[in-house]
């Protein structure tokens, strides 16, 4: 049976292994991810698919601004294994998210995807002409819906993170336990000679 629920520490190794699986590499080179990068996603909207113990989907959403000030939720990657695709998993994933954002007040959400597919979900280019992603971006493609009547009249200027702030490590930390449990980097590199 699939559930859609919110995602659990326990989830990121799986997640991060679908997205790689998804996208590639090259994830790491769009623009939206300019907009993530170390960030965490809006707090209580992120979402995961599950079948018994497999995590076959996800969907996020980050905060934004969008130009002005004005904040909003970005919502991406949206990702289903390959093997779970064309069974409606993706839709159902959107709608949790925008019912999620919906839910705890927000007013609009935007994303970077093609608009034959997203909108059947209520996102255009309707509202997002005057608005500019950080990087290069295809500018048919940015789109967003509003759920708040008005919330996105007007926007523009640059998109801009604005969500919490990841929690960096903490390199001595990490350095004394690396330390403690023998690890031959922290030790030195001298490697014997055959």
């Amino acid at each position: 049976m699939i559930q859609i629920r919110h995602e659990r520490l326990a989830d990121i190794d799986a997640r991060e292994a679908l997205l790689d699986q998804s996208f590639g590499e090259t994830r790491y080179r769009k623009s939206s991810e300019r907009l993530r990068e170390d960030r965490l996603p809006a707090e209580g909207l992120s979402f995961i698919a599950s079948e018994g113990r497999r995590v076959i989907g996800t969907a996020r959403l980050w905060d934004v601004s969008v130009g002005n000030g004005r904040q909003a939720l970005l919502l991406g990657p949206v990702a289903v294994a390959e093997d779970c695709r064309s069974r409606g998993l993706g839709g159902a994933m959107v709608r949790r998210a925008i019912q999620g954002a919906r839910k705890l007040g927000f007013g609009a959400v935007i994303l970077v995807g093609d608009a034959e597919y997203y909108s059947r979900f209520g996102f255009s280019g309707e509202k997002t002409g005057a608005l500019w992603m950080p990087g290069p971006f295809e500018r048919h493609r940015l789109l967003g819906r509003e759920l708040t009547a008005g919330a996105l009249s007007g926007a523009r200027g640059m998109i801009a993170p604005t969500g919490r702030l990841e929690p960096m490590p903490d390199l001595a930390a990490l350095v004394a336990r690396e330390a403690a449990a023998g690890s031959p980097r922290v030790r030195g590199n001298r490697t014997r000679a055959a």
